[in-house]
């Protein structure tokens, strides 16, 4: 039985939801099955199609589809804590090889839900799933217990010069 390791992919840059995407598709090309969860996003991205591709991959999001400043909503909220305990009971039923957290550190960051509930959460978890973890503002805690740390250094963006987010490239 494989060992499964904890990756956290942080920062200002972009490119974190993106890099958890090519390591899903790398999975499931090896066969594994793969669990992408979507906390804080509640729109229609690309990779929404991806389960007609590969039927191995599941994506859900727990999310309203707003991006949240300041005080998220009650809804908001609810619908984290929700997809957490659904992830919670994947991760330790080892139903699937790799399970994306995805935007976990930005719901962290906003109180959708507590830290040790996370944490309880990934070392709750069956020891040969994979688990990533991305989004801005990823807590010490997490980065401590991570086995893998990257962070995104944004550098220079098309945004700045009023290029908008393109379908298949930011989403």
């Amino acid at each position: 039985m494989k060992q499964g390791y904890i990756q956290v992919y942080t920062g200002e840059g972009k490119g974190k939801t993106t890099a958890a995407l090519g390591v899903s598709v790398r999975s499931l090309v090896a066969g594994y099955r793969v669990y992408f969860a979507q906390f804080i996003k509640g729109v229609q991205t690309g990779e929404l199609s991806l389960p007609s591709h590969f039927p191995e991959f599941t994506i859900v999001q727990y999310g309203e589809g707003r991006f949240i400043e300041g005080q998220p909503e009650e809804s908001d909220i609810i619908a984290a804590r929700e997809g957490l305990d659904v992830c919670a009971e994947i991760l330790r039923s080892g139903e699937y090889d790799l399970v994306v957290l995805d935007e976990i550190n930005v719901a962290l960051y906003y109180g959708l839900f507590e830290l040790s509930d996370v944490m309880a959460a990934l070392t709750g978890r069956a020891p040969h799933v994979d688990v990533i973890c991305t989004g801005r503002y990823a807590p010490p805690e997490l980065i401590e217990a991570a086995d893998l740390v990257t962070e995104m250094k944004k550098i220079k963006h098309y945004y700045a010069a009023g290029v908008r987010a393109r379908r298949g490239i930011e989403f």
